[in-house]
C-alpha cells in the first residue's frame, strides 16, 4: 500500500495572514537586494561585477529566493499542514514521522522566543521536532496535540494496563 491509497486526516491548518505577510516580506527585501545591483556597462561587465564584485548581495538575493519558496510551499500546504493516514504523521511536503514513535507534543519556546509545538519522538534523541509556530496555526494548539496524541494512541495498538513493581 502507498501513502497515496490511505485516507488522510487533517489535524491542523495555518493561517494565511503570516503566510502572506512572509511573502510580502520577501517580495520586498527581494526588490530591495535587486535594485543595489550595479548593472553599469555592457551584459559582460554587468556579469563580472554581480559575480565577483558583489557575492554578498548575489548570495542574499538567492538566501531570499529560497526563504520566499519555502513560504510559497507552505502556502499550498495551509489547509492540510500537520496530516496523518493513521500509520505516519506528516509535516508540510517534506517531514513525516511514525506515529507509533511519538510520545508527546508540547509547546517549548525557541531561541527567539517565539512559541512552538515540538513533537518528542522516541528514538533514543534528546531533541524535539518542530511541527509549527503557534502564531502560524488556524485555531487553538491544545487541538492540533489533542489531534496528534489520538492518531499517535491508535497507531500505538491496543491500550495495555500499566503494572507496578
Amino acid at each position: 500500500m502507498t501513502d497515496g491509497d490511505r485516507k488522510m486526516v487533517v489535524v491542523a491548518r495555518l493561517r494565511a495572514a503570516p503566510l502572506v505577510g512572509w511573502q510580502f516580506a520577501c517580495a520586498v527585501l527581494l526588490g530591495v537586494l535587486l535594485a543595489r545591483l550595479d548593472g553599469g556597462g555592457d551584459p559582460l561587465d554587468a556579469f563580472w561585477a554581480m559575480v565577483f564584485g558583489q557575492p554578498l548581495l548575489l548570495l542574499g538575493i538567492a538566501a531570499v529566493l529560497g526563504v520566499w519558496a519555502y513560504f510559497i510551499g507552505m502556502w499550498r500546504r495551509r489547509g492540510d499542514y500537520l496530516r496523518h493516514d493513521g500509520v505516519t504523521l506528516y509535516r508540510g511536503g517534506s517531514a513525516r514521522w511514525p506515529l507509533a514513535l511519538v510520545r508527546d507534543v508540547v509547546v517549548a519556546r525557541g531561541n527567539l522566543g517565539l512559541e512552538s509545538l515540538r513533537l518528542v519522538v522516541d528514538d533514543d534523541s534528546e531533541v524535539t521536532r518542530e511541527l509549527v509556530k503557534l502564531y502560524m496555526l488556524d485555531g487553538p494548539p491544545e487541538v492540533a496535540r489533542d489531534g496528534v496524541m489520538f492518531a499517535a494512541a491508535r497507531a500505538s495498538g491496543p491500550m495495555r494496563p500499566a503494572t507496578v513493581h
